[in-house]
């Protein structure tokens, strides 16, 4: 037991050594090592839902929600996120790990794990995640205007350019950010 101790312990110091010296890659240009990756998308996935899962979704389907939803999107998001016919931007290239492309993902149909990623949407606008480049929302809007961009996240899936322009210009009157906390403004 004792030379199984030493050896963990031994193996132990030696990956310190290893990653203190430089030996792990942290430019964005780099992917993290298979084994790196898998861990923190564990750990990632782990805590969301860990933190989601008692969350209550609000009807996403209201049209105010989805009006806000639209307009908080396209002023804080297609940088990284784009919309439909947005080329890359020179942010969104840039970032490692890849920020989701909404517009380029299957919808999903199956009710329960709808509420899942819209709990764990949620949670990530709000919180924001470490090491992403993903901001927290949450310090500059409240919940309805989070909602929002949760129930616009959802229709994006598919979504036309020409779609998604029309639905952008209808919204143009409505303001922006988080108004109760001095953070808001207009567009």
């Amino acid at each position: 037991m004792k030379t199984i101790l030493s050896l963990l312990l031994a193996s132990f110091v030696l990956g310190i050594i290893a990653l203190g010296s430089g030996a792990y890659n942290m430019a964005a240009t780099e992917k993290h090592w298979k084994i790196t990756e898998k861990l923190i998308e564990w750990v990632r996935d782990s805590s969301i839902k860990a933190r989601a899962e008692d969350l209550t979704v609000p009807l996403l389907e209201d049209t105010e929600l989805l009006a806000q939803g639209a307009e908080h999107y396209n002023a804080m998001c297609t940088i990284c996120h784009l919309a439909p016919g947005m080329k890359p931007t020179e942010l969104s290239a840039g970032l490692y790990p890849q920020a989701p492309i909404f517009h380029q993902r299957e919808t999903t149909t199956d009710e329960t794990k709808r509420m899942e990623h819209a709990k764990a949407y949620f949670w990530v606008i709000k919180n924001g995640l470490k090491m992403t480049a993903m901001p927290a929302w949450g310090l500059s809007h409240d919940d309805q205007a989070i909602w929002g961009m949760v129930a616009f996240i959802f229709k994006l899936g598919h979504m036309t350019p020409e779609q998604y322009e029309n639905l952008i210009n209808s919204t143009q009157s409505h303001a922006h950010g988080g108004e109760d906390n001095g953070h808001g403004h207009s567009h």
